[in-house]
């Protein structure tokens, strides 16, 4: 199945809104969700036997800076069976500090794996997974302050008195 043809039934199946563009000028297409539905189409295009995206390879935050004032969420899928592939994106605004972080539904119910990239996201990245079963920093202390992979991140000189620099 081709990435205009995966496009074309989720917008079919979907109301209007949760497809909110198509990507294919990149080497690897890509669909941009709405936020609020990632869930749902992964759901979907895991159970539906057309798809049957039954891996989810990698999952990734980015934090696009100030200027974008927004983070992004991308989902590598593929279907081992029909091998095929198909890269997802939701994009979110991006919070000031002392703000409440960036919010997107977990899909971790959807696909194990992203238990672990999910927590690795929030950790790093800041962008909180609404509906995690356990949403905890996974490579940094508990009391680590901030999130390395922002752009804005100011790294600290001691951590409990220990020189990190």
């Amino acid at each position: 199945m081709t990435f205009s043809e995966i496009a074309e039934r989720l917008a079919g199946h979907f109301s209007t809104g949760v497809i909110l563009q198509t990507n294919t000028a990149n080497p690897q297409p890509f669909l941009v969700v709405e936020s609020a539905q990632i869930a749902d189409v992964c759901r979907f295009l895991r159970d539906d036997d057309r798809f049957f995206f039954d891996f989810l390879a990698n999952m990734t935050g980015i934090d696009n800076g100030l200027q974008a004032n927004t983070m992004e969420v991308v989902y590598n899928l593929t279907s081992i069976p029909y091998e095929h592939n198909l890269m997802l994106k939701v994009v979110v605004p991006r919070n000031a500090e002392g703000e409440p972080l960036p919010v997107v539904p977990t899909v971790s119910h959807v696909w194990r794996t992203a238990d672990w990239h999910e927590r690795e996201i929030y950790d790093l990245v800041g962008i909180h997974f609404e509906g995690h079963p356990d949403l905890r920093r996974i490579l940094l202390p508990t009391d680590w302050q901030g999130h390395p992979l922002r752009k804005d991140y100011r790294e600290v000189e001691t951590y409990h008195g220990i020189k990190v620099k």
